[in-house]
């Protein structure tokens, strides 16, 4: 089989065609973003790397049979600023389209986000099928809905796994006398990578954190911490300033998500974005598939 994905990220796609079980004679992938670039290269060294979409040519490849992708959503979530086609971002649908006209494969499949419905139909209109919407939770730790249009047949949602939280933390956080900290090499800091904890007292801010006591800049969604008893909001491509999902420690700390446990989230293998900073980690992450959704839709190409 030959696969064309656009917009395609760290190849999460190649990780939900394995668990698939699909083989795959030739993966073509589009992509600019040269962090998840190095994800991919690590991963699945025989990638065919296409570069941008605007210059990619339904005439230059081999016949496809699955055209694959998550166009960028920022012009479209209710999460933004509810943008339209007009956003450049939004716009790369189009390119999507139109490979999808010079293809012509037999399978294609596209992601995104929850929209507008005026958006949505737009989308439905171009790509002839309405989109199934499934929530990551159900396979997952992660609450993440998003809509899928696709023409592979008999596309059900997934069984509920019934996956938290607590499920797919790292162990290692421990209680001690005076401070909670992630056991680790903390290594070189600077003043900004620490929470100042009652008076005088620092914490690494990669460790366990007293509830309460961060300063994030009146934004309430990013002061809420999780109960690793639940589910996870939905990770996002944004990153640094404290915006990375945070969970409870106890009644009174909390910490970050670690970027294996977002891999976790994203039903990546463990150590998959491995080899670029964690801040590119956790964009990364944040823009990719939850592969097992993808498994599962997969499952029915023959």
């Amino acid at each position: 089989m030959n696969v064309l994905s656009l917009f395609d990220g760290i190849s999460a796609g190649q990780v939900a065609l394995e668990r698939a079980g699909i083989k795959v004679d030739n993966y073509f992938a589009s992509e600019i973003d040269k962090y998840a670039i190095v994800i991919t290269q690590k991963n699945y060294p025989d990638t065919i790397k296409l570069g941008n979409v605007i210059d990619v040519k339904g005439k230059d490849l081999p016949k496809i049979d699955l055209l694959i992708g998550g166009s960028p959503c920022q012009g479209f979530s209710f999460a933004g600023k509810q943008l339209n086609f007009e956003d450049e971002r939004s716009k790369l649908f189009f390119e999507y389209v139109r490979l999808l006209e010079e293809t012509k494969p037999k399978y294609f499949l596209l992601e995104n986000v929850k929209m507008k419905k005026e958006y949505q139909e737009v989308i439905t209109k171009y790509l002839g099928v309405e989109p199934i919407e499934i929530n990551s939770a159900l396979v997952s730790a992660q609450n993440r809905k998003r809509l899928y249009w696709t023409n592979i047949p008999n596309v059900t949602q997934p069984e509920d796994k019934g996956i938290l939280l607590k499920d797919v933390i790292e162990s290692g956080c421990v209680d001690r006398e005076k401070s909670h900290a992630i056991i680790g090499s903390i290594g070189r800091t600077t003043k900004r990578e620490y929470f100042k904890k009652n008076q005088g007292q620092m914490v690494y801010a990669g460790g366990c954190i007293e509830v309460g006591k961060a300063d994030l800049n009146g934004h309430d969604f990013l002061k809420r911490v999780y109960s690793v008893e639940g589910k996870c909001p939905t990770l996002t491509a944004v990153c640094g300033g404290n915006q990375e999902r945070k969970i409870a420690i106890d009644d009174k700390h909390w910490r970050k998500l670690t970027p294996l446990e977002c891999e976790r989230l994203q039903t990546l293998p463990d150590n998959y974005t491995e080899g670029i900073s964690n801040t590119q980690r956790y964009k990364c992450l944040g823009n990719s598939f939850t592969v097992d959704v993808i498994a599962h839709i997969l499952k029915e190409v023959k």
